[in-house]
């Protein structure tokens, strides 16, 4: 028994400390140290000159995010990135260094720690201390808007892919991505389908950004970019609709008005597809239940369990037909209009 308690309190304790890994990774990627590094290998004094930070207290980082498994740290003191950690650099595939850069930024990590007022009242960090919503705090503030796209670009970056290849969308002349960011998901959806055309839909400061990653992926001539609010209008004419990562910011009200929105540029024959997560049932889904508190703490929205997605659906027009699980943390969610 003594035994069972001890290894119930170091796991416990594993969770307690688990923001100080959260910082070190924030810490090791805003200060360009994947770059740094990149396919070599790197002592932490040259590291720390490249970085312009403090050559010990370099070395305490890297060393622990060795420990984590992230960095490899040979016998005379040089660091490598693993595969693990290599998710961290800028460019590689399904980067998550634009999620980190935000996960420990100010705002983000202030949010959080007034989860304990957010439980208590409902409220988002965002409200509780500024008084202010996500939205309007990010159109008043370039650099956080900045921060924010980029990171949406990374997080959809690690399952764009999955959602591409997992689902078929080979029946589908024409996919309106709404909300769609700077056009991560589309582009891998329109370069596994060629006979395909796609519209990006977004906000315009938003959509502004997308012709770079459209062209590296070789599908800009096939994707017609339109900037507009989801909240008055989509465009019309597409055989697909994606809403992906775009109702769990918002509560039942919010999420209906786009649901309508969409519904009402839908023609008969045409399909939703909502990529989000599904919460699991009780006692299992530690992720998706930790992204539901963030979603309470940042932009005050909700994930959802399939039956509440069900309900949502049909109250903005829609019947869920099927939800297919992808290989990522998403599924897609099938539905008609009503």
């Amino acid at each position: 028994m003594a035994d069972e308690i001890y290894a119930n309190r170091q796991r416990l304790l594993g969770m307690v400390n688990g923001f100080m890994l959260s910082q070190a990774l924030y810490a090791f990627t805003v200060l360009g140290l994947p770059e740094l590094i990149g396919d070599g290998r790197r002592v932490a004094a040259d590291l720390a000159a490249g970085a312009k930070a403090d050559p010990a207290a370099t070395n305490r980082l890297l060393r622990a995010l060795a420990a984590a498994g992230v960095l490899d740290e040979d016998e005379q003191g040089g660091f490598a990135l693993t595969p693990l950690g290599d998710g961290l650099r800028e460019h590689a595939p399904g980067s998550l260094a634009g999620w980190t850069a935000l996960v420990g930024s100010e705002n983000f990590w202030a949010n959080w720690g007034g989860l304990t007022d957010s439980v208590r009242t409902g409220k988002t960090g965002w409200r509780l201390r500024l008084d202010v919503d996500a939205w309007d705090y990010r159109a008043l503030h370039p650099d956080e808007n900045r921060r924010f796209d980029r990171a949406m670009v990374s997080i959809t970056g690690t399952s764009a892919g999955s959602v591409a290849e997992d689902y078929d969308f080979s029946p589908f002349g024409t996919i309106v991505d709404v909300g769609g960011g700077r056009g991560t998901l589309i582009a891998q959806v329109l370069s596994r389908n060629s006979a395909a055309s796609g519209v990006l839909f977004d906000r315009p400061h938003v959509v502004e950004g997308a012709a770079p990653l459209l062209k590296a992926h070789g599908v800009f001539e096939r994707c017609q970019v339109v900037g507009g609010s989801f909240f008055e209008s989509v465009p019309e004419g597409g055989d697909a609709y994606v809403l992906k990562s775009v109702l769990h910011d918002w509560l039942d009200p919010e999420a209906v008005r786009i649901l309508e929105t969409v519904r009402a540029a839908t023609q008969p024959g045409a399909v939703l597809l909502v990529v989000e997560r599904v919460l699991e049932p009780p006692n299992h889904g530690l992720s998706g239940k930790l992204g539901d508190l963030n979603m309470l703490v940042n932009p005050g929205g909700i994930e959802r369990a399939r039956e509440e997605w069900d309900r949502l659906l049909a109250a903005g027009g829609f019947g869920l037909v099927e939800v297919h699980p992808t290989r990522g943390l998403f599924s897609v969610l099938e539905a008609t209009p009503s």
